[in-house]
C-alpha cells in the first residue's frame, strides 16, 4: 500500500522547466518573472497592488512595519491560527490580545472582537483558516468604527472570497503564503495585497534592504530588510497559476466526497457559510474527546494515512503561556478545543476519489 501523505506539492514538467529557462538565463535575484508573477496576482484576486517577497511570514511583518505599528500598541490576533500571526506582532514590540474563534468555522469570533479593543488597539489580524474566508465583511465595519487597520491573514486562501470578493483584497494589506502546502508553491514565498499606493511603496522599498530611487540614484532611506523572492521561484509560481482554478476547483470536488462520505457520528466536519468561497488548503475535522487524537494520528499513519493537527492554540503556547499566562481553557476555550482535538485529513490535487474514499473508510471504523 502506498503511504498518502497530508500534504505533496504538484510540481509538474512545465513548472520544472520554467525554473530550469530563468536558472540558464544567469538573472536570478528579483526581476522580470517576480514583477509578471506581481501582476499575475493582482489580476486574480483583483487587487490593485502585489508585492512579492520571501515567505509568508514577512509579508505581516512588513505591513506591521509600514503601518509604523510597535511597542505599546496592541493587535487583536485569533486565538487558533499558526504561530506566525501573533510572532510578527511580538517582533514588532506590540502585544497580541487574543481573541476566541468560532468552532464551527475556526475563525475569529467576530461577536467577541469589540470587547478585545482598547485605546491602544491599533489593528486587527484576523484569519481565513484552513481556506475558509471568516467574516471579513463584519470586521472591516468594526475596523472603520474605531479606526483601526486591518491586516488578513490569507496564508491558505489564495482563491476564496466573501460575496464575491477576493480575500486580502479587504483590509488595508492581505497576506498569502507560498509554502508547500499551500495550493501553489514557490517552496518558501509570500505575496502583499494592498489598495493604495503609498503602503505598497513603503513595503517595496522596506523588503530591498531600504532602497528607494531618488532623482535617478540609490538611496537608503529605510533600515529595511531582505524579504525579496528571486525570479526563479517566481517562475515555479506563474507555471502553477495557470492550472489553480482548475486546481481549486478539484479540491473543492474532493471536500464534496468527505462530506459524503465521512459518517462517523464520533467526527465533526467542517461546513462552509453560503456566502463564501472555500479553498479547501486544510480539511479539518474534530475528533470526539473520547478518542485520543494523537494515538488517532499514530493508528492512521500505520494504515497509511499522513494526518496531524491543523493549528496551535497560540496563548497555550510556551512562549506565550510564560509571558502573559493567559488562562487557555477559560478565556480561549474554542480555540484550545480545535487545537486539542483537530484532526488535518489529506486534501490536495494528486490525490484520487479512491484515495479519499480509503481515507473516509477508515475514518469511519473508528
Amino acid at each position: 500500500m502506498n503511504f498518502i501523505p497530508l500534504a505533496s506539492p504538484d510540481i509538474q514538467d512545465q513548472d520544472i522547466q520554467a525554473v530550469v529557462d530563468v536558472l540558464k538565463t544567469g538573472m536570478l535575484v528579483q526581476g522580470k518573472k517576480v514583477a509578471e508573477l506581481e501582476a499575475n496576482i493582482a489580476a486574480f484576486v483583483q487587487s490593485n497592488t502585489v508585492t512579492s517577497v520571501s515567505n509568508g511570514t514577512a509579508t505581516m511583518h512588513l505591513a506591521l512595519v509600514a503601518l509604523g505599528i510597535g511597542k505599546g500598541d496592541e493587535v487583536i490576533v485569533p486565538a487558533l491560527s499558526y504561530v506566525a500571526t501573533a510572532n510578527v506582532v511580538e517582533l514588532v514590540g506590540a502585544t497580541p490580545v487574543f481573541v476566541d474563534i468560532e468552532i464551527d468555522s475556526f475563525n475569529i469570533d467576530v461577536s467577541k472582537i469589540e470587547a478585545a479593543i482598547t485605546s491602544k488597539t491599533k489593528a486587527i489580524i484576523p484569519v481565513h483558516e484552513f481556506g475558509l474566508p471568516c467574516d471579513i465583511t463584519t470586521i472591516m465595519k468594526l475596523a472603520n468604527a474605531h479606526s483601526l487597520y486591518v491586516i488578513e491573514d490569507a496564508a491558505c486562501a489564495l482563491g476564496a472570497s466573501q460575496n464575491g470578493q477576493s480575500v486580502g483584497t479587504f483590509g488595508d494589506f492581505g497576506s498569502f503564503s507560498l509554502h508547500p502546502r499551500k495550493a501553489i508553491s514557490s517552496g518558501e514565498g509570500g505575496l502583499i495585497t494592498c489598495q493604495k499606493e503609498e503602503l505598497t511603496k513603503k513595503v517595496q522599498i522596506l523588503r530591498n534592504h531600504g532602497i528607494d530611487i531618488i532623482d535617478g540614484k540609490m538611496e537608503f532611506v529605510e533600515a529595511g530588510f531582505n524579504y525579496r523572492m528571486t525570479d526563479f521561484q517566481a517562475a515555479l509560481v506563474n507555471s502553477q497559476l495557470e492550472r489553480l482554478t482548475d486546481t481549486l476547483n478539484y479540491k473543492n470536488e474532493l471536500a464534496n466526497c468527505y462530506q459524503q462520505e465521512i459518517t462517523n457520528p464520533k467526527i465533526k466536519l467542517p461546513s462552509c457559510p453560503n456566502d463564501r468561497v472555500h479553498t479547501w488548503q486544510t480539511y479539518h475535522v474534530l475528533i470526539d474527546p473520547s478518542i485520543n487524537r494523537d494515538e488517532l494520528i499514530k493508528t492512521l499513519r500505520a494504515k497509511g494515512i499522513g494526518t496531524n493537527y491543523g493549528a496551535q492554540c497560540i496563548p497555550d503556547q510556551i512562549f506565550y503561556k510564560n509571558k502573559y499566562n493567559h488562562n487557555s481553557a477559560k478565556l480561549f476555550p474554542n480555540a484550545l478545543r480545535a487545537y486539542k482535538e483537530g484532526l488535518a485529513i489529506p486534501l490536495y490535487e494528486k490525490l484520487t476519489r479512491a484515495d479519499i474514499s480509503y481515507i473516509a473508510e477508515e475514518l469511519n471504523k473508528l
